[in-house]
């Protein structure tokens, strides 16, 4: 199976992802929304398919898109795993460049004191 996270990525595939969360669509209602090819956006469909994040169906002539619920699941738990993941490491990265420049505290004149008020404290 493809990587969903990937493939969701790409600006016209999460934009095919956003018009089939209204509802069921044909190719060519989709293509419509689009300045891409008709075969673009069908090649955009056919990775979101194998990546198990719409399924398809086909009636008469025309073959119609929905989300796939299972795969839209598996792809919201990536997205949070990742999202989890990396708020970790920025929190101990910030943690960590915080602590190496930390030094002493350090006071800063406020609106309501003087220079005069100030004396003897260093800025």
């Amino acid at each position: 199976m493809l990587d969903a996270l990937e493939i969701a990525a790409e600006p016209n595939r999460r934009r095919l992802l956003h018009l089939l969360a209204r509802r069921e669509q044909a190719v060519g209602e989709l293509a419509a929304q689009f300045t891409v090819s008709r075969s673009a956006v069908s090649q955009h469909l056919l990775l979101l398919e194998q990546a198990g994040l719409v399924a398809a169906r086909k009636e008469g002539r025309n073959r119609y898109y929905r989300l796939d619920p299972g795969g839209m699941g598996r792809l919201r738990d990536l997205v949070e795993q990742f999202w989890t993941d990396e708020l970790d490491l920025l929190a101990s990265d910030a943690a960590e460049l915080a602590a190496q420049r930390q030094g002493p505290p350090q006071h800063h004149m406020t609106e309501s004191e003087t220079p005069l008020q100030n004396k003897g404290r260093f800025t």
